[in-house]
């Protein structure tokens, strides 16, 4: 198994999951041109992918899932709530799940996992094959026991990153946009994110990617200093950019 990204941020996330058996695509924050070319770094075309999976329905997770899908006769896996977003006139083959039910996708074991964040049904994803589980979480406001649980027990971990508290507090955005990303439904601070680490078993992880770093509110050398401890503790840690995302890491 490994996984890479396209782009992790506010202005676009997508990150690919290669089982060997299956190839998917989880969320399309990007034009059909931008993940094309994306994907050809990753010595990718759209027609090597076999589903994907949507987390929900904000445009820097959606914007272009429905048109590469249509291109390429993708099938597209989203809860019902997501789907809602759907117009009927759009003709791509939806799969839609439940938002606590495992199933399985060309052979991949997917665990759908609810998440508080404002939107109409979000879920992250856990994929397990071959012996191996990977673990893709980004927009959440707040760690929950069900999540801690999901969570624990990932050979692979994409998880977000995407504010420091101070920086988006004296920072430029409305103060409306500040309430909306700090507050429970919104996005996770970094040190949110380091007291999840500090809840899940981090000896199995063997890439743990943090990503979803705002570009206004956040910085790597910041999410660095926080994350000192778990860079001891953990064998590779990679921090995910929003141009280029994060190239192939292996999971064995």
């Amino acid at each position: 198994m490994r996984f890479a990204s396209l782009g992790s941020g506010s202005k676009g996330n997508a990150t690919v999951v290669d089982c060997g058996s299956a190839r998917f695509l989880v969320d399309c924050g990007f034009s059909i041109r931008e993940t094309e070319r994306r994907l050809a770094q990753l010595g990718l075309l759209g027609s090597d992918l076999n589903a994907i999976f949507v987390t929900h329905e904000h445009s820097d997770h959606l914007r272009g899932v429905l048109p590469l899908a249509k291109k390429y006769s993708l099938p597209v896996v989203m809860t019902a709530g997501t789907s809602k977003v759907v117009q009927p006139e759009v003709k791509v083959h939806l799969k839609v799940i439940e938002s606590h039910s495992p199933f399985v996708q060309d052979g991949v074991e997917v665990t759908p996992v609810s998440v508080p964040h404002d939107a109409r049904e979000p879920v992250q994803y856990v994929f397990r094959s071959t012996g191996l589980t990977l673990g893709v979480l980004t927009d959440l406001g707040s760690v929950t026991s069900h999540v801690i649980e999901q969570f624990s027990r990932c050979d692979g971990l994409l998880l977000e990153c995407n504010h420091d508290l101070d920086m988006l507090k004296n920072g430029s955005y409305p103060h409306a946009l500040k309430r909306r990303i700090s507050s429970s439904w919104g996005h996770l601070n970094n040190q949110q994110s380091l007291a999840l680490l500090d809840s899940i078993e981090l000896q199995q992880i063997q890439h743990l990617v943090l990503g979803h770093i705002s570009q206004q509110n956040n910085a790597v050398s910041i999410v660095r200093r926080v994350m000192t401890g778990i860079e001891k503790r953990v064998a590779s840690v990679h921090y995910a950019s929003q141009e280029q995302g994060f190239d192939w890491l292996q999971l064995s």
